[in-house]
């Protein structure tokens, strides 16, 4: 990608040339006043404009003599010049300074720096996309990250640039992917209606297999080990039955199919080297749910000319006929692998009662909106139960 920055940076050209200094002296009286003054006015309205020996001389004019209310021309040079020239030339180099830590990678200068420059340029929405973006390289500054995150959506949505994406959808899928992986490790069932809109999006982030394996993570964590919880308390007496444990059961096979679905989507997209550790836990899950592996083959194969499903609609009631099965518990898993790119080397997720965890890398997001993820292995899940937990390690 061409790091390119496209910010709404002053029009106004600077002519900063070498310029000798002024001959005056620093007396103040009238000859050199005028002399200051009348080369401020030369080179504040010539032809073009030379904007620099303009400040040094009405700066010259200003720190030579004692402030004076009385005296107008201190005050226009002061008002009308010194104080805007100084802050468009601030405003310039802090900007300059942010391409710098944006080009190097310097994900929290980025941070720091950006914020210096929306605190006055509130609208610049090119900024809060940057250090949106920033998030998914390094979660040291996802937090900060996922806030730029939102404001960039905000301004987006009503109308400002989308740059540096080449279109609105590129943009927004990569925000909202941001704001999802600031949830995933604290509130997984947050991450899940964020990560689906992100998959949405017509960018290339929904070709990512690294989106659907942190959307399995997200089912996985959050209401897979909720319900998994709950079907526990509602068991009878000796591991018998009863309506409530029922309606647990159907609800977390609801999500079991979720995380199928996501790991399908992640299978189906990896490359040679990936697909098999990821056929690994899907095989695991779809056998434990379906008893059987007939038709994974072809759900792999098809599941992609399908739409992503939304998170299901928690059932209130039993439906017409149960699955016998009930959810393991206990049992060990491996952790794996998924090495992407050059990202920065983070880790989220850990395992929580039964749910073991596994790990994975991601890659920084691209200009076109995607992460590159390339998952060399994930974790075997246990015969009766797989788990999932892909971490960025």
């Amino acid at each position: 990608m061409k790091r390119t920055i496209i910010l709404s940076i002053v029009t106004v050209m600077l002519a900063v040339f070498a310029v000798p200094v002024l001959a005056q002296t620093k007396e103040c009286n009238d000859e050199n006043k005028a002399a200051w003054y009348d080369t401020f006015l030369k080179n504040y309205k010539g032809e073009p404009p030379q904007q620099k020996i303009a400040y040094d001389a009405a700066k010259l004019y200003l720190t030579s003599c004692p402030a004076d209310p009385s005296d107008k021309i201190a005050d226009f040079m002061k008002n009308k010049f010194v104080v805007p020239y100084e802050a468009m030339t601030a405003g310039v180099t802090l900007k300059k300074q942010f391409e710098d830590a944006y080009k190097a990678k310097n994900y929290a200068d980025e941070i720091k720096l950006g914020k210096q420059i929306v605190a006055t340029e509130p609208d610049n929405s090119a900024v809060y996309i940057m250090m949106g973006v920033a998030g998914l390289s390094d979660e040291g500054v996802l937090s900060d990250a996922a806030e730029s995150a939102r404001k960039g959506i905000e301004l987006i949505q009503t109308g400002k640039p989308f740059a540096p994406y080449e279109s609105k959808d590129k943009a927004l899928a990569a925000l909202t992917y941001v704001i999802a992986r600031s949830k995933l490790k604290a509130s997984p069932a947050d991450a899940i209606t964020s990560l689906i809109q992100a998959a949405k999006y017509d960018s290339d982030l929904k070709k990512n297999p690294q989106l659907y394996l942190d959307l399995a993570t997200a089912y996985n964590d959050g209401p897979r080990a909720k319900l998994t919880d709950e079907y526990k308390s509602k068991i009878g007496p000796n591991q018998t039955e009863t309506p409530e444990s029922k309606l647990a059961l159907a609800n977390l096979n609801q999500v079991l199919d979720r995380q199928i679905d996501a790991l399908a989507r992640a299978a189906a997209l990896a490359d040679a080297a990936n697909k098999a550790a990821i056929m690994g836990d899907l095989t695991e899950l779809y056998k434990y749910l379906h008893k059987s592996d007939a038709g994974l083959n072809e759900l792999v194969a098809s599941v992609l000319s399908k739409p992503i499903p939304d998170v299901p609609t928690p059932l209130t009631s039993l439906p017409a006929s149960t699955p016998s099965s009930t959810p393991a518990t206990g049992g060990s898993t491996t952790n794996g692998n998924a090495q992407t790119g050059n990202a920065g080397a983070t880790k989220t997720g850990n395992s929580t009662g039964a749910m073991t965890t596994g790990q994975t890398k991601t890659s920084s997001i691209q200009a076109s909106g995607t992460v590159s993820a390339k998952p060399t292995a994930s974790p075997t899940p246990a015969t009766k139960k797989p788990r999932l937990n892909h971490r960025r390690g």
